[in-house]
């Protein structure tokens, strides 16, 4: 019954159908097509291949392939941040220029004298503190704030150590565990999908990638300004010692197993800077 059932089922895929065209005048045959279901089923098998190597073609040789995550260059990050600074300095310029008129305004009215003393400046900062008048809840939030950072000098040093310098966010994960120099955790650890992508925070060089006993596959990276980055824990490393790596390039996977938090594959990453470890969460959002 079993080989019965396979024959049968065989024929009717491979029966032949014609398909003709008569020309209803003459009753002659214009064109006439032997078919089976399975010439159908592979040619539409074919045509789909070929739509599927065509889209893939387009996504990866063309600028498509910036809208992927993972696969955006850093000059369109660059852009995209030079573009969202750039609008919200004409926003506050546009603003700037409204108390502007508006001041100018209050002078021809006459509700401000024409020989004050306050510069147009002036006047544009206090009927901007009047627009917007500060609660309590600010006021003493402010003055927590300032006395708090009254002596706070490694702020100012760690802004000017990383002008100019646009940080990745490593990957896309939960963060788990804080940096905390006290108890030698010098980075922060996240949990992450497997075989995920590790992204590198800056243009560098790689200087260490390799397998160790205690972190598994790890991979660290020079930077400008003296910044060393590592990346601990990885499934996979795709660049090798010396490599030249921009900011957001995919430099290693994530694991699938073996080094797990909380049953997940996780990632601890590491930002130097000197020779000593500082917070990531500092300079990237994670």
């Amino acid at each position: 019954m079993g080989k019965r059932n396979r024959k049968a089922f065989w024929h009717n895929v491979k029966f032949k159908y014609k398909l003709t065209i008569i020309n209803e005048n003459t009753l002659e045959e214009v064109v006439g097509i032997h078919v089976s279901k399975l010439n159908g089923l592979s040619v539409l098998l074919c045509v789909c291949t070929v739509i599927f190597v065509i889209a893939a073609l387009i996504i990866t040789f063309t600028p498509l392939r910036n809208y992927l995550p993972g696969y955006m260059n850093s000059e369109v990050r660059k852009q995209v941040v030079s573009n969202a600074l750039r609008a919200d300095s004409l926003r506050l310029a546009l603003e700037r220029q409204n108390h502007y008129i508006m001041n100018v305004q209050d002078i021809i009215s006459g509700r401000v004298k024409a020989d004050t003393v306050l510069s147009i400046d002036s006047l544009t900062n206090v009927r901007a503190e009047n627009l917007m008048e500060r609660t309590k809840e600010e006021e003493d939030f402010r003055k927590q704030y300032e006395e708090k950072e009254r002596y706070n000098l490694t702020a100012v040093r760690d802004v000017s150590d990383a002008a100019g310098l646009i940080f990745y966010r490593p990957l896309r994960g939960v963060a788990t565990t804080a940096f905390n120099p006290e108890k030698k955790h010098f980075g922060i650890d996240f949990t992450a999908s497997p075989n995920g992508s590790i992204l590198s925070a800056l243009d560098g060089t790689v200087i260490l990638a390799a397998y160790t006993a205690e972190a598994g596959y790890v991979i660290q990276i020079q930077h400008t300004q003296n910044f060393i980055t590592v990346y601990k824990h990885c499934g996979s490393l795709i660049k090798r010692e010396g490599d030249r790596v921009k900011g957001g390039e995919v430099i290693a996977l994530v694991g699938t197993k073996g080094d797990t938090e909380n049953g997940k594959p996780y990632i601890h990453f590491e930002l130097w800077h000197k020779g000593n470890p500082i917070n990531p969460e500092k300079y990237i959002v994670f």
